[in-house]
């Protein structure tokens, strides 16, 4: 029998369960305020085997490494290896975050999880008038190839995990074309690297919207064609990491940060199907990047419902036969939304327990947030101590000695069921639209992650939500006890870097890349496929960026 249980033990626990709420728990002793997940489902105050009692061990949890994979995608998981280290770090110009990654890795981190700055990840070039004051702020800035060869002088590529958080696809195209370029120029095939690009048209177009985006359908496009030139090319590289985490960040619930990625990948499936690859070509790619919030449960829950999930959609949807294919594989972040710039050491103890949800949750790789990251890039000190933290949980807690610790959790697969059931229910209504880039032109996707927004905000200002520091013990007259970072010089740098390439480039070859990728946007071709080559003429990420906003004109967010 694969139940969990006997019908009659259950009823038999149910009646124990009913005589125990009468005669023994007394309601009236429970703290005021309500009890629910961040996401709105109510907890009750006592799981037992009647709240699994549908529960089918064999087709809803099996075993690690074997479908519907919820208890973890490898058959070892974390006693075969842990997950990758993956910090994240970059400011000011390419060799002061060159030197902040050889720093992590030479203390530990097993791979690298490089995040640009504003003008780059915007499609700018670091002299544009438009985003001068934000150079280097938030990340490295990156404007030819040439920086891309400073960001990874004397770091082994062809050895070394690396993602790029090139989150908007117009800068993805661009800076992902620059790595593979510069892979190339030192000789190393592209067949030998290995990483992640974010590459997510939802942070372009309903995320972090700035002026003058493409309008979805490009975006998307752009999207899919990295996915092709890695199906193609690079067989390593995992092309895209649907961004839930920047969805979570903007406001939206977990369920709703799965379901939204989950229908992106969908939307990239169906679109490189058309194109007339076989599914088992290109998912076993897809990768997924997900937000580690403050409800413990809630978020171990999340995780393991979002593999069942995907085991269903690519199995009964797509007809998916390889085993990876089949698996939901994920990069987790510790919520930067949770920290708070009030008693930010407090944030040391928010971000191990998020991390720790991550690993219960069954997480590929793992980046812990530094304790001053609601004020500032983290300092040095602050990204060994979120290093530290990570090592302490693989090293010292031993929650890697055994798989899925949590499964057959009462509350835990109770509240994977629900959320499960709660995904579901979102994804039906985006198919409903036509799919989730007519979802985004709408504006429904907008309006599904402010509302929810405004109601965590709301909880947190009425102090239904309680956050240490912020509504809760508040320090009046608060001294920060902590050094801020202060970004590096980076314009200057940067102005004379660009003027040196300038002088020095070929300008013919440089009017001929460009004018091909034109071309190439008015054929409906590839666009990476071009880029890639183009990049090496020393063109900028801003000329490319108007290339193709010229060809694809822009597109402003729908009022609601």
């Amino acid at each position: 029998m694969s139940k969990l249980f006997c019908d009659d033990a259950i009823d038999e626990i149910g009646r124990k369960k009913d005589r125990w709420e009468g005669d023994v728990y007394d309601a009236g002793r429970e703290r005021l305020g309500s009890f629910k997940t961040l996401s709105g489902l109510p907890i009750d105050p006592l799981y037992t085997p009647g709240d699994v009692s549908g529960l089918d061990y064999s087709r809803d949890l099996g075993l690690p490494g074997e479908e519907p994979f919820v208890r973890g995608v490898y058959p070892t998981m974390y006693r075969g290896r842990t997950w990758t280290l993956r910090q994240l770090a970059g400011f000011g110009p390419p060799e002061e975050t060159n030197r902040r990654y050889k720093l992590l890795l030479a203390e530990g981190a097993t791979g690298i999880n490089g995040v640009f700055d504003y003008p780059t990840l915007r499609g700018y070039d670091s002299i544009d008038p438009e985003c001068r004051a934000d150079v280097g702020r938030g990340g490295v800035a990156i404007d030819t190839l040439d920086d891309m060869r400073l960001l990874f002088d004397g770091i082994p590529v062809q050895e070394i995990s690396t993602s790029l958080v090139t989150c908007q696809p117009i800068c993805n195209i661009s800076v992902q074309s620059m790595y593979f370029a510069n892979a190339r120029l030192r000789g190393i095939p592209l067949d030998r690297l290995t990483g992640t690009s974010q590459n997510d048209f939802l942070m372009e177009t309903a995320i972090t919207i700035a002026p003058e985006v493409l309008p979805p359908q490009f975006s998307f496009k752009l999207s899919c064609d990295a996915i092709e030139f890695c199906t193609k090319y690079v067989p390593r590289w995992n092309p895209v990491s649907f961004a839930g985490y920047n969805y979570r960040e903007s406001g939206c619930t977990a369920d709703q940060e799965v379901a939204f990625v989950i229908a992106n990948a969908i939307a990239c499936s169906e679109e490189l199907i058309k194109r007339g690859y076989d599914v088992d070509s290109f998912a076993p790619r897809l990768s997924f990047f997900l937000s580690a919030h403050s409800d413990f449960f809630e978020e171990i829950a999340k995780y393991r419902a979002a593999r069942r999930v995907w085991n269903r959609v690519m199995k009964e949807r797509f007809g998916a036969k390889n085993l990876r294919s089949l698996s939901f594989r994920f990069h987790v972040q510790t919520a930067g939304v949770a920290l708070t710039a009030q008693q930010p050491l407090n944030n040391i103890a928010r971000a191990a327990y998020h991390g720790l949800s991550a690993v219960l949750g069954g997480a590929q790789s793992v980046h812990i947030d530094g304790y001053d990251e609601a004020l500032c890039t983290p300092t040095e000190l602050s990204a060994l101590t979120a290093l530290r933290t990570s090592q302490i949980l693989q090293l010292e807690t031993r929650v890697t000695h055994t798989i899925d610790p949590l499964g057959g959790s009462y509350f835990v697969e109770s509240l994977t069921n629900r959320l499960e059931e709660k995904i579901g229910a979102v994804l039906e209504e985006i198919d409903r639209m036509g799919g989730l880039v007519k979802a985004t032109e709408n504006g429904w996707i907008h309006r599904e992650i402010s509302n929810a927004a405004y109601e965590y905000q709301r909880g947190v200002e009425s102090g239904e939500i309680p956050i240490v520091g912020v509504n809760f013990s508040r320090q009046e007259d608060e001294e920060l006890p902590i050094q801020l970072f202060e970004v590096p010089e980076t314009l200057r740098i940067q102005e004379e870097r660009l003027e040196k390439i300038r002088k020095e480039r070929d300008a013919s070859q440089v009017e001929r890349a460009l004018g091909e990728i034109a071309r190439c946007c008015d054929e409906d071709r590839n666009l990476m496929e071009v880029i890639v080559k183009s990049v090496k003429t020393f063109v900028t990420e801003g000329e490319i960026s108007r290339t193709i906003k010229g060809c694809y004109g822009t597109w402003d967010m729908p009022l609601f």
